[in-house]
């Protein structure tokens, strides 16, 4: 049987599992909830980051990305803003962006990705 590894896991979830050189980060959502949708998404790929990073990959490897946004008409071009300058020319992931409701009102954007190792 292959390892699993856990990071970051309470009664309900774990915020990363790495498995056959598979990494899943759950949904990530901004510290700071008071930034408008360019703050929060730079929040979020920030975080994304570091938790690619502890499961030893970085960003140029991530073959998927769910992109939940509260307000899409609003805020689908100021988080691809972010997003087109965060991720390096030629190694976009397979991705989907949608609207939904957040976890909190002041949520403008929920990240979730998988990467490979």
């Amino acid at each position: 049987m292959t390892n699993i590894t856990r990071l970051e896991t309470n009664e309900r979830m774990s915020r990363v599992v790495i498995h056959n050189g598979t990494v899943l980060i759950g949904g990530l959502t901004a510290s700071d909830a008071t930034q408008d949708i360019t703050g929060q998404t730079r929040q979020v790929l920030e975080k994304i980051e570091s938790y690619l990073a502890k499961a030893g990959t970085d960003n140029t490897k991530m073959l998927s990305a769910q992109i939940w946004l509260k307000d899409i008409e609003r805020d689908f071009a100021g988080m691809n803003a972010v997003w087109d300058k965060w991720l390096p020319e030629g190694v976009a992931p397979v991705r989907a962006t949608g609207e939904s409701k957040l976890a909190r009102g002041d949520l403008l954007v929920e990240i979730i990705v998988t990467a490979a190792v």
